[in-house]
């Protein structure tokens, strides 16, 4: 079944409840906010950022150069009481005091889930914040080093400011500079491997599902690729099996249904599908949607139905640029209609239906005030109100090719067309994924049809009379204007 997922960026959105000086919790969300959620079509909510942090790690490292110039791309009147450090430096997995309480969390789940709404939180399996307590309480957990690492590295490498003469790995991904904010887990020690899985475990009952960060990083040859020189010396040794593959195993045992999310990169997600993860990103998706080259994104719609429908599609989210900045608006539209008509998971972010321009660093806790972009609000009203109907969810996905309208009509190209039926009805979706008006045809199976039948276009509110028996010799013509679309119904 295809899904919705809407991510909310917990701590800064909350302040949109604020009453005077008292900042929002949980509970201050009116109903009738999941209210709109659930009637617009989302089966799941991520709250995304909602684990106790170390305000002790903000001043040290979240006022770095790099960081404080995205600050001022994002907010140009920034204080540094905005900054609040980064949700993914976990001091440990209970709720931040800021959000709300454990309470008032279930409470949350509860009042989702009555109205048909999954809850979602984070797990982010590859580090803990660099202040965190369990340096003190279980530091088996983390890779240690020694003085001679320390001195190599000073970047991946730290003192430890709570464990007396101990030096830990920041955690890190191996294509990037290490996160100074974090200490990294060591997935090579089957005792950390156990406590991790006891977090899942725990999981079961506060939410849904989790979404895992960066999930491939725990895989056996890329951590051994990042972290095996070091860890051989002390011992440790590439495990048989893989963690998620027990983890996973292990938490569905408990909750059979808990929705494993992964974020992957590097063409690992049909690899993790296989450990069991229920969804991994369509990060490739995105990237074509950028470059525009269409018959890359033909291409990646062709592959096997088990795959897609397991990826999550997105546009956005709290990693990359808002849509409206990256795409431009009617390109963003067009995009819109390719990623929430196909198979999968689609995940919409908070401020996406209203056209938000700015991609806030997940270090501050306020965001700049955007007036909603009244042509996005209507533009997603409309394509919601349309994706939220059982044939879009449950119905059977095809795509279909495009052909030349005549000889030496090469514009088909750029029109990229899919079928879907359900209990005998049909949409079909067109899209002109170009900047130049295009033309094609389609050939379309009408049997049973009468000799004139309507074409219904739900997305642009138009009607269209054609003759069965051209359609079926010539195949139906259409001509779109640049990045614009139709939903047919027939």
């Amino acid at each position: 079944m295809n899904s919705n997922l809407y991510e909310i960026n917990t701590r800064v959105w909350l302040n949109n409840f604020n009453k005077g000086n008292n900042h929002a919790t949980l509970d201050d969300v009116p109903e009738q906010y999941w209210e709109d959620l659930a009637n617009k079509g989302f089966d799941y909510v991520w709250l995304m950022g909602i684990w106790k942090t170390n305000k002790s790690v903000v001043k040290k490292y979240c006022f770095e150069e790099g960081l404080v110039n995205s600050y001022s791309k994002a907010l140009n009147d920034w204080k540094d009481e905005d900054v609040i450090g980064s949700p993914y430096s976990i001091s440990q997995y209970k709720i931040n005091p800021d959000i709300g309480t454990k309470d008032e969390l279930i409470k949350l789940k509860n009042l989702l889930n009555s109205l048909g709404i999954k809850l979602i939180l984070d797990f982010v399996p590859n580090h803990f914040s660099v202040h965190s307590s369990l340096i003190i309480t279980d530091p088996y957990l983390f890779i240690e080093a020694d003085e001679k690492n320390f001195s190599e590295n000073t970047h991946l490498y730290f003192k430890s400011e709570l464990a007396a003469n101990k030096i830990f790995a920041h955690g890190r991904d191996p294509f990037f500079p290490a996160w100074q904010d974090t200490i990294q887990v060591n997935y090579f020690n089957e005792k950390a491997r156990r406590f991790m899985i006891n977090i899942l475990k725990n999981l079961t009952t506060l939410c849904d599902g989790v979404r895992c960060d960066m999930a491939m990083l725990n895989l056996n040859n890329v951590f051994n690729n990042t972290w095996g020189a070091i860890l051989n010396t002390k011992g440790y040794k590439k495990p048989e099996k893989e963690f998620w593959d027990l983890a996973i195993k292990e938490t569905k045992e408990i909750k059979p249904d808990f929705l494993f999310i992964g974020e992957a990169y590097w063409d690992l997600g049909w690899q993790l599908q296989q450990l069991g993860f229920d969804y991994t990103y369509d990060k490739t998706l995105l990237d074509r949607l950028k470059s525009g080259y269409v018959e890359e994104i033909r291409g990646h719609l062709s592959a096997e139905d088990d795959y897609q429908s397991k990826l999550v599609r997105f546009l956005e989210n709290h990693d990359e640029e808002r849509a409206i900045k990256s795409l431009g608006i009617e390109k963003s539209k067009a995009a819109a209609v390719i990623f929430s008509t196909i198979k999968g998971m689609h995940l919409y972010y908070d401020g996406q239906l209203e056209g938000k321009k700015t991609k806030l660093p997940v270090q501050l806790g306020r965001d700049r005030k955007e007036k909603p972009n009244e042509c996005i609000s209507k533009f997603y009203t409309n394509l919601l109100e349309i994706t939220k109907t059982d044939i879009f969810k449950k119905g059977d996905w095809k795509l279909l090719n495009s052909e030349p309208a005549w000889e030496g009509n090469f514009s088909y190209h750029n029109i990229l067309i899919w079928r879907l039926t359900y209990l005998g009805r049909k949409r079909l979706v067109v899209v002109n994924y170009s900047d130049v008006v295009s033309q094609c045809r389609v050939k379309l199976q009408l049997d049973g049809y009468p000799e004139k039948f309507k074409l219904k276009d739900i997305l642009n509110d138009k009607k269209y009379y054609r003759k069965t028996s051209s359609i079926i010799t010539n195949g139906l013509f259409i001509e779109l204007g640049p990045y614009k679309s139709h939903i047919f119904s027939y």
